[in-house]
């Protein structure tokens, strides 16, 4: 009792002065036992001091000190105990009478149910047997059951419907087993049924691979269905947009308004949205998923599940379809892939067509986190390809044709839910690639064709001709078709030129259309302007620099650059349609003729061949009497050569020459000839000339505004007046000769109204060789006498005062 307590601890008192060391030692060991403590400190002193028996002593007298205690502990328990058995004998007197109590009542009982029993043993024995019976009867169910069931699994098996036929065996495992009486039979089925069920594995197996290998041609020919669909959509909605473009253009082009009905035509697939039960278009035939069969499939599936073996099945269905996409991806090198391109992709697109069916219809056969691992591999590798290849073509046509059958590819797994836009971003950063190899190639072309160029006009024989050449182009002068055979005014380059631009818009278009970027028509433009300046302005302006030799030539250059003006209107309005931007906001974002370089060149080309024609005429000037006694009547022959000549090409021009160009030439001839006369007075060839003289110049001046006046008919009056004031440097020289009073020439005002195109040095130069009609060689000296001509003195101090003035 005291030892599940926790003990006191004993400190020893201290001891008086007068006692002795055997009493200290007594107290001490007390303490010690008392506390627990460990006693062999002690055990080695006394056995040190050689005085056991003191220790002993000690002991025995600590024992003597404790029986007290323990006797009236004891005393204190015993009353306890002596209690307890007279209620212990107290509680046997009362078990005794129970007993007997109990052994009359089953007296009473035994006498009273011995017959009870012997009628309780009677029916028990009944229903032994009566269960006995039941038991068989129940046996005798179960295996007729059991045979039937047995019979249905045989009838399965025979029909190959290996799913019936396992749930059969199913049932007979979760029904029969267990229950089946015969033991015959329970051996049998313990042995048939893993053998069906590993020779239905086996078939299954069997079919699921022949499957795997003809999926692989059923998926190309779905990729390439679909994909045609696709090309079949986007043609019809290009249609679409072409009419929708002529109708605007009519709308356009009509004084009124019209309204123009567009019908579509009722196709089957895309266009009449003709979609299968899965929501997949059926190409017009009702077949759902493009005529494609995934029973075999699905029947390999539900199987396994029976055969408790899904997941390793779902595994072994994965695996396999990411080997047949890996080769799926290997590009022969013995096939270009320009050739093989087109069977490469719609191998991938039937693919993943068949995924996408198998993730929505296969109850969990392949998860939408596979799919999408299946397809960021395929998408990794095709842009990989896609890399390589572009990175090795050197033809615009051939990476325009991959592009836009990668194009129809994104089209149509797009609609499927898979996302295109890596495909499309590696499409996009080949586009600079795409366009400089494209305006390579149409830098050739048009090198080619401009160097056939026969410098001659078009005939046109035939009206497709003309709708070929002229309307296609929008570059004809009038809305009425002419008569037939029409010599066009420019040569055969112009059409060609624009059928190669015109190409280059459209296939800029298809290359930039169908893709990620939605705006591309400033892309377009800036391609369409680089081809305009950089190469057609480039090898339009050679030909002039290297070809040209005789003015018909340089009329039919010049002629061609004016219609080549219209027909960049055209191509820009045409890029804009394609692109699908309004043609107000094109128009409005229009910028200067980008063949600026070569039409200039080409007027000036001519010019210069004209003033060539003309200074072949004004050579006559030199016969030009310059000291004539008497004012001519008529004009001097080198004014009829010119302006016959003006006349001719004028006659022949027109014809050619659009009415501004016309006059631009003519402007400068016109300046050139003033320019010439200026310069014949000013020049070493002429030594002096006399005042009939200048109003010989003053006729043929006035003949040559004349012919300018008269091309009124031919340009506007205030275009006429230009063409007149081309002649206005000789016209004002010839005025200050003629003028009473040279000298106003000093008077700014004057000058700059009268005056302002005479460049003062020729003044001074002219005005010096002006002679009066009386003069002579040696004949001041007997007129030294004679009053000074006002007119003379004026002029005199107009040469003075400039020649101060230089």
């Amino acid at each position: 009792m005291n030892s599940s307590k926790s003990r006191r601890k004993i400190v020893p008192t201290s001891l008086e002065n007068g006692e002795s060391g055997d009493k200290l030692d007594q107290l001490l060991l007390s303490s010690a036992i008392c506390n627990g403590e460990e006693l062999s400190p002690f055990i080695r002193k006394v056995f040190a001091t050689g005085k056991p028996e003191t220790l002993i002593h000690h002991l025995r007298h600590f024992s003597r000190s404790k029986e007290a205690e323990i006797e009236e502990v004891c005393k204190v328990h015993y009353q306890d105990f002596i209690m307890a058995v007279d209620d212990l004998r107290s509680l046997l007197s009362d078990v005794d009478s129970l007993k007997s109590s109990l052994s009359n009542s089953n007296s009473q009982l035994q006498s009273v149910a011995g017959p009870l029993i012997n009628s309780l043993d009677s029916f028990l024995e009944a229903r032994n047997k009566c269960q006995n019976i039941t038991l068989a009867i129940e046996s005798l169910r179960t295996c007729v059951r059991l045979m039937e069931v047995c019979s249905r699994v045989n009838f399965h098996m025979s029909k190959n419907n290996y799913y019936m036929a396992l749930k059969c065996m199913d049932s007979i495992e979760r029904e029969f087993t267990d229950k089946t009486p015969s033991s015959t039979l329970r051996r049998m089925l313990e042995k048939k049924i893993p053998a069906i069920r590993t020779h239905i594995e086996r078939r299954i197996s069997n079919e699921f691979g022949d499957w795997l290998v003809e999926i692989r041609t059923v998926s190309r020919n779905l990729g390439q269905l679909a994909i045609g669909q696709a090309s079949a959509a986007r043609q019809r909605d290009e249609e679409l947009r072409i009419r929708q473009r002529q109708a605007e253009e009519q709308s356009r082009l009509s004084l009124r308004d019209t309204v123009y009905v567009l019908e579509e035509d009722d196709d089957d697939g895309y266009a009449n949205g003709n979609y299968g039960n899965d929501g997949y278009a059926t190409g017009g035939n009702g077949n759902g998923m493009l005529g494609f069969d995934l029973t075999p499939l699905y029947r390999a599936y539900h199987i396994h599940q029976t055969l408790g073996l899904e997941d390793r099945f779902k595994q072994y269905y994965f695996e396999n379809r990411k080997l047949q996409l890996t080769s799926d991806f290997q590009v022969s090198s013995m096939t270009p892939f320009l050739e093989s391109h087109q069977t490469f992709f719609a191998q991938i697109a039937g693919f993943f067509i068949v995924e996408d069916r198998v993730l929505r219809t296969g109850g969990g056969l392949i998860s939408k986190m596979e799919v999408e691992s299946l397809w960021d591999t395929a998408v990794s590798k095709m842009c990989s390809v896609l890399e390589d290849q572009f990175s090795r073509m050197r033809t615009a046509n051939h990476l325009l044709l991959i592009k836009d059958y990668v194009s129809l590819l994104g089209v149509t797994l797009l609609r499927y839910g898979y996302s295109i836009d890596a495909l499309l971003d590696v499409l996009d950063k080949h586009r600079d690639k795409y366009h400089e190899l494209l305006l390579s190639d149409c830098r050739t072309q048009i090198a080619e064709a401009v160097a056939a160029d026969k410098f001659e006009q078009m005939w046109m024989n035939k009206e497709y001709e003309y709708s070929m050449n002229v309307l296609s182009f929008q570059i004809q002068t009038s809305d009425i078709t002419p008569a037939f055979p029409y010599i066009a005014p420019f040569s055969s380059t112009v059409p060609d030129c624009c059928r190669i631009v015109r190409s280059f818009v459209e296939d800029s278009v298809s290359f930039m259309s169908h893709g990620g970027q939605l705006d591309f028509y400033e892309v377009v433009k800036k391609y369409l302007n680089r081809l305009l300046t950089e190469v057609l302005d480039a090898a339009l302006l050679k030909l002039i620099n290297t070809s040209i030799t005789g003015v018909n030539q340089a009329m039919v250059v010049a002629a061609n650059m004016a219609v080549f003006e219209r027909a960049c209107d055209f191509l820009s309005r045409h890029a804009a349609q394609l692109s699908g931007i309004p043609l107000r906001m094109a128009e409005r974002g229009r910028r200067h003729f980008p063949l600026m370089k070569a039409r200039d060149a080409s007027e000036q080309m001519l010019s210069s061949l004209l003033k060539n024609k003309v200074d072949g005429f004004m050579t006559l000037i030199e016969n030009v009497n310059w000291m004539i006694d008497e004012p001519p009547q008529n004009e001097n022959e080198y004014v009829n050569e010119v302006i016959i000549f003006l006349e001719t090409l004028l006659s022949t021009a027109q014809q050619i020459l659009p009415i501004k160009v016309l006059k631009r030439v003519l402007q400068v001839v016109l300046s050139h000839i003033s320019e010439t006369v200026v310069n014949s007075l000013a020049g070493e060839s002429v030594k002096r000339f006399g005042i009939n003289a200048i109003m010989g110049i003053d006729i043929d001046v006035k003949l040559l505004e004349s012919f300018a006046e008269n091309q009124a008919s031919l340009v506007s009056e205030p275009e006429a007046n230009e063409l007149k004031l081309a002649l206005v440097e000789v016209r004002q020289l010839v005025n200050l000769l003629l003028s009473n009073n040279p000298e106003n020439f000093l008077n700014p005002v004057i000058r700059e109204r009268s005056y302002h195109a005479l460049d003062y040095r020729k003044v001074v130069i002219i005005s010096e060789k002006l002679k009066e009609p009386t003069e002579r060689l040696f004949g001041t000296f007997g007129s030294r006498g004679n009053k000074q001509n006002p007119k003379r003195k004026s002029l005199e101090s107009l040469i003075k005062r400039l020649k101060d003035v230089n």
